[in-house]
């Protein structure tokens, strides 16, 4: 079983590697221009998307390496079943998410115009 000190060190360096892609740029709306500001909106839901996915993922070998090193304990196969279950849910949560979000602007650009 992974430490729990161990995984503060996981979740510290996620945070760490993804507060470069999460960090915006001066506000795009003083402009007035509204395209900016849809252009803005895009690339933070996918790169929010995309981090969660490669969270997703990383969760996905996680629980794939536990249950082929299982050796047939059944406290730990059952556990892996429940990470790689949780994670594929969490997965498809992800891209649901993904393309519902860029469905809802694409409505909302076509109706309040570009």
């Amino acid at each position: 079983m992974i430490r729990s000190s161990t995984k503060f060190k996981i979740v510290g360096l996620i945070v760490a590697l993804g507060i470069p892609f999460v960090v915006s740029p001066p506000v795009f709306a003083a402009g007035g221009d509204i395209s900016q500001v849809e252009s803005f909106i895009r690339s933070v839901i996918t790169t929010i998307a995309g981090l969660a996915g490669l969270i997703a993922t990383g969760f996905l070998v996680y629980g794939g390496l536990i249950y082929i090193t299982s050796s047939g304990n059944p406290e730990r196969l059952d556990g892996a079943k429940r990470t790689l279950f949780f994670s594929a849910m969490g997965l498809a949560i992800v891209i649901g998410a993904f393309v519902l979000s860029n469905i809802v602007t694409t409505l909302a650009t076509n109706a309040f115009g570009k």
